[in-house]
């Protein structure tokens, strides 16, 4: 593969954002060492657009003929060092992953497996949010990978009239409403996926003892609202004192052997976030968004913005290392030395592209400037063709996560 084609813009009007992008994709598209002849495009719409979605998808399937594409509308879309929030707006990159190293599925062209003669080792994923058994239909896909790995994202828009979601929309060479659709990959084709944290526990990893679906009763065999109030650190046994910590309060859940804690004060990339949704005072419990058999490994955290950026860059150094060469030229070391954001990356990074799906609670406002969290990426990978969305929930391995983003890289 090489250097996927990549654009964004904002225009009131969809098919002007597409064209203003289109104009950025042909330039392109006549420069050494890009992609010629695309076979992939990835297509990313902010939920202004989800009323157009289908008149936009008409409209880059005209464009580039015989272009697969998938993609989902988001509150807020990314691109290369830039994001996209409360504002029209469209962002696309084509890449040219060969045709037979490539399947689009979806809830009219299932994922068959070796059945339809295509064997899937990866696969990204966009799924609308009210999807019912939305965690046994991700680990469905995920088992008929061979690496048991798919990556994205749940659709995203804000509410409509005050009376539920907007249109979350999923696209896979059409839009759906409802269920999941995207992409599968064979083995040939070469990724590097990484899940970054955007929370800190507070307490130490603890174990559920007694659990009631929801509700979890007890924690290392005591009453779990006390182990919650004892790691708030708050006196007494009046849950009403802990109201303001209790508002900030999520919950790391992690399965029984995975690691809970990369080192003292970190997740590791298995910890999935969870709201804490209510107290059980009368039986000394709480209850969290999500349900926790006995065994599961609970961690009580908040968010948190410097551990957020630390982990960012984190999963930034471990793919270009894993996927830069070991052994650089010395023209090729002072040369990577050299460039900055604001150059093209050097054939060495031997990054084709990237997808980066980020929670809808992060972004500039959690960051703390507007597209601050895309700069991160940029200033880390530098200026790759790079695009996702700011989602309702994020994909990883078989898991559902919260306030993480998950980078996914081209090779």
């Amino acid at each position: 593969m090489t250097l996927f084609l990549h654009a964004h813009a904002t225009h009131p009007d969809p098919h002007m954002a597409v064209a203003l992008a289109a104009t950025q994709v042909e330039a392109q598209r006549g420069q050494a060492g890009c992609v010629r002849e695309p076979t992939l495009g990835w297509v990313y719409l902010t939920d202004h657009f989800a009323t157009a979605a289908e008149g936009v998808l008409a409209d880059v399937r005209r464009r580039w003929p015989g272009v697969a594409w998938v993609g989902a509308v988001g509150v807020g879309i990314a691109a290369n060092g830039v994001e996209y929030m409360d504002e029209p707006a469209v962002a696309l990159m084509l890449g040219d992953v060969p045709r037979e190293h490539f399947r689009l599925f979806s809830g009219v062209q299932p994922l068959g497996g070796t059945a339809d003669g295509f064997d899937a080792a990866t696969a990204q994923v966009h799924v609308d949010p009210t999807t019912a058994d939305l965690g046994e239909l991700i680990g469905e896909l995920a088992g008929r990978t061979a690496t048991g790995y798919v990556f994205g994202g749940l659709a995203s828009a804000r509410t409509d009239d005050g009376e539920g979601l907007g249109r979350c929309l999923h696209i896979a060479d059409a839009v759906f409403d409802g269920g999941l659709s995207g992409v599968a990959f064979s083995a040939e084709v070469a990724l590097v996926s990484r899940v970054t944290q955007g929370c800190q526990p507070v307490g130490p990893v603890r174990h559920v003892t007694e659990a009631d679906r929801n509700v979890i009763v007890t924690l290392d065999g005591e009453p779990a609202l006390e182990c919650l109030l004892r790691d708030l650190a708050v006196e007494g046994d009046d849950p009403r004192r802990a109201l303001p910590k209790l508002r900030q309060t999520l919950v790391g859940l992690s399965d029984p052997f995975d690691q809970a804690l990369t080192r003292p004060g970190q997740f590791g990339v298995d910890t999935r976030v969870r709201h804490l949704v209510g107290l059980d005072p009368g039986r000394r419990a709480i209850a969290i968004g999500d349900i926790a058999p006995q065994g599961t490994q609970v961690a009580f955290c908040t968010r948190h913005v410097e551990a957020a950026r630390r982990d960012l860059v984190r999963i930034c150094s471990e793919i270009r290392e894993e996927i830069e060469p070991e052994a650089l030229s010395l023209e090729t070391a002072l040369a990577l030395q050299g460039r900055s954001a604001e150059h093209q990356p050097h054939p060495a990074r031997r990054i084709a592209g990237a997808v980066y799906v980020s929670c809808a609670g992060r972004g500039g406002p959690h960051f703390g400037a507007p597209s601050a969290e895309l700069a991160i990426v940029r200033h880390a990978l530098g200026d790759v063709p790079l695009v996702g969305f700011f989602a309702n929930g994020e994909i990883a391995r078989h898991h559902v996560y919260g306030y993480t983003g998950v980078l996914t890289v081209f090779t």
